[in-house]
């Protein structure tokens, strides 16, 4: 079983980097916020715990998510491997993320960081709000905020699989081929 973390800040492509490495390499696609709303639509336990507390205007507790992405495993027992998006986001999420993955036998490969210049996602942002209905890709100041959360929040992440070797930054500017050619690389030297 191959498991991928694909990170990089709003606008980097991993969205576009996520389709075409789950269409390549058959992984199953695990973003916390479809499972947050996929248990919420079913009404299963966590589900309901998780709406009461997204109810109450609070962030869902990391035992939740781990729940929820422990069941999605689990309904998934043929997958040839797992891509992580949006997850884990701190370095106490990645120690219960592995702690799980060590439960069921598995564990992280690597994790990709895609590298874009924030003048780059800037650019790339303001374009992608004029054709997507995304109100926080419109404003620059807005933005530029969602870059700095990105690189206070997730550095501690990327520090945490260092520690493991296996953490990996690649280059996010060029043609999505050429950013795709980079990843696969990194992926294929590890499968």
């Amino acid at each position: 079983m191959f498991n991928l973390i694909l990170f990089g800040p709003p606008g980097s492509g991993k969205g576009t980097q996520s389709e075409k490495l789950i269409a390549k390499y058959g992984l199953k696609h695990l973003s916390t916020g479809d499972l947050l709303r996929s248990e919420i639509a079913q009404q299963t336990a966590l589900g309901l715990e998780a709406k009461k507390i997204m109810d109450k205007g609070h962030l869902v507790p990391d035992e939740v998510v781990i729940g929820m992405i422990s069941s999605a495993l689990d309904a998934n027992p043929d997958a040839k491997g797992f891509l992580f998006d949006g997850f884990p986001r701190t370095a106490a999420q990645a120690e219960a993320l592995d702690k799980l993955l060590d439960l069921k036998k598995t564990s992280i490969n690597v994790m990709l960081a895609l590298e874009v210049s924030e003048e780059e996602l800037v650019k790339r942002l303001l374009k992608r709000g004029e054709t997507s209905s995304r109100s926080d890709d419109t404003n620059e100041a807005v933005i530029r905020q969602r870059i700095a959360v990105y690189h206070s929040k997730t550095a501690a992440v990327a520090d945490y699989y260092k520690g493991f070797d296996k953490a990996v930054y690649l280059k996010g500017e060029g043609t999505v081929e050429e950013i795709f050619g980079r990843i696969c690389g990194e992926v294929d030297s590890r499968l």
